[in-house]
């Protein structure tokens, strides 16, 4: 093996953590998380009121990575009684889905799981790949369960977000840019997101310009007026349902009737003494708990990540991520669409908060009538028959969120979380083990390489590792170099709240290599 510097990324990038005694949000969008779930602290909300105001802002000022149309997991850990509970608004098939509907060209797919090529892709993208959205029901449900403010109040600077459109910076023309192909086959998404043809920009020393949002400010406001069931029953349901037949979906009203977020448990599991409340079956969290199980007779060594810790964790994830995908093909192709935030409040609530489209865009396609961009969670079903996660009406898919909540001693301790498909489990089982195990703070752990490994043989490396750890980690597996840039991003988008077990004082830490995200204290 022969290691190589950078190639690409040849600067230095650090990122500041935000520091409180009260509370604070992290999240992967600046903007949800200062102008939002911050103020919504501010203002004397608890922690689910300002992690469900910034997730609907999230619908505007983070389009590509979540919104209305998408799914998620809320954990939420009330200071009170310390008993994780787990709101699950995942995805669904839709009632009327037909496996035929998917015949396989016999060809490699290029899609994030290398699944085997759909005829023409109507698993990844348009009206056939769209999930039953759980979104709006699910913040519903942590807002009436476990909120403080009216449903009303909490809608309000998502609606006024949406009102202003989507500011339009560097990050906005490259990720629309980068999606332009498939959003283009869909007028509706051309409309919003191509105006003239081509990504929107802003040109240098002109004032901040908008993208208008379609029809989503509207639908928000019929949301604060009629409540969040009007998305699955009423004629917001209605609306939403035509759109998706009139395109050539089979969701119906019936499918978004029906559908519930439910309360679930979390997966628990206990590491060096502490309580890591992992997200439910369906997601990655009982892998992170095998991760932890097999990372257990390992005797780190304190401040200071060496070789032999990179080799544990390789070792570890190549064998849950082995058993967790039996059969299933190693990871590829273009970007996930998700988004994390984290949320502790001034009484010591906690909330950790993933959800997603999916792709990046989603299924790409926009409603017409409501503005909402739809998820493409049929992309998450084995398009194979006869297999676990084949397709199937009704079903819910395996998915790969994982935000996760420990606790030290009775007190809340970790909120974490990421974005990035497969990538997800990796990055937080490291940087659990980096605090847990090595005693770093989170800026420390948060500035500190790693790998990825997210299924098959292949081992990624961040060149920036020390040489020793390299050549450790290629004497024993098949690797490849993988440098941590903005984009492509080669590596999962984390985010964290720290508690201080002994002082109470928070920390939150944001991806350092993402541009948009921020930890902001309140």
């Amino acid at each position: 093996m022969n290691p190589r510097p950078h190639s690409v990324q040849n600067l230095t990038i650090r990122k500041p953590g935000a520091g409180s005694a009260i509370g604070g949000v992290v999240s992967g969008q600046a903007r949800a998380a200062m102008e939002i779930g911050a103020d919504v602290l501010g203002q004397g909300g608890n922690a689910v009121d300002a992690a469900v105001a910034a997730s609907f802002a999230l619908a505007t000022a983070e389009p590509w990575n979540s919104g209305l149309g998408g799914i998620g997991f809320l954990m939420y850990r009330p200071a009170d009684t310390g008993k994780v509970q787990v709101v699950d608004f995942g995805p669904q098939a839709p009632a009327r889905l037909d496996p035929k509907h998917f015949p396989l060209t016999g060809r490699q797919g290029g899609d994030l799981f290398g699944w085997p090529e759909v005829e023409g892709n109507r698993n990844v993208h348009g009206p056939l790949s769209v999930a039953v959205p759980g979104q709006v029901d699910g913040l519903a449900l942590a807002l009436d369960r476990f909120g403080t403010m009216p449903w009303e109040m909490v809608l309000e600077p998502a609606a006024r977000l949406a009102d202003r459109g989507l500011p339009i910076d560097f990050w906005t023309t490259l990720k629309i840019a980068a999606g332009a192909r498939d959003l283009n086959r869909y007028p509706s998404s051309r409309d919003i997101y191509l105006p003239g043809g081509l990504p929107p920009s802003t040109e240098t020393g002109v004032a901040q310009a908008y993208l208008a949002m379609g029809n989503l400010a509207a639908t928000i406001r019929r949301l604060q007026l009629k409540g969040a069931r009007d998305f699955y029953e009423g004629n917001l349901a209605a609306d939403i349902a035509e759109d998706i037949q009139a395109l050539g979906g089979v969701m119906t009203r019936e499918d978004l009737a029906s559908y519930r977020a439910r309360l679930v448990e979390p997966h628990m599991t206990r590491y060096r003494g502490a309580d890591f409340a992992c997200a439910p079956v369906g997601t990655a969290g009982p892998t992170l708990a095998r991760v932890l199980e097999l990372l257990g007779p390992m005797l780190f060594r304190p401040f200071g990540v060496d070789a032999a810790s990179f080799v544990a964790y390789a070792d570890a994830l190549r064998q849950a991520y082995a058993e967790r995908l039996a059969g299933t093909p190693a990871a590829q192709g273009p970007a996930t669409s998700t988004t994390h935030l984290n949320v502790v409040d001034r009484h010591g609530n906690v909330v950790a908060l993933t959800q997603t489209l999916l792709s990046s865009f989603g299924s790409r396609l926009v409603l017409p009538r409501t503005g909402i961009l739809m998820n493409n969670g049929i992309m998450w079903f084995d398009p194979r028959p006869g297999r676990p996660n084949s397709i199937a009406p009704g079903k819910r898919p395996l998915t790969n969120m994982c935000p996760t909540i420990v606790s030290k001693d009775g007190k809340p301790w970790i909120s974490i979380g990421a974005s990035g498909g497969r990538r997800i489990l990796p990055a937080v089982a490291q940087l659990l083990s980096f605090i847990v195990d090595h005693g770093m703070d989170l800026d420390a752990a948060f500035h500190q390489p790693r790998i990825d490994v997210s299924g098959g043989d292949l081992v990624e490396y961040d060149p920036r590792l020390p040489i020793d750890v390299q050549t450790a980690l290629a004497a024993r597996f098949q690797v490849r170099a993988a440098e941590h840039t903005i984009s492509p991003a080669n590596y999962a988008c984390p985010s964290a709240v720290l508690v201080d077990p002994q002082h109470g004082g928070r920390t939150g830490m944001s991806d350092a290599m993402s541009p948009w995200s921020a930890s902001i204290s309140a």
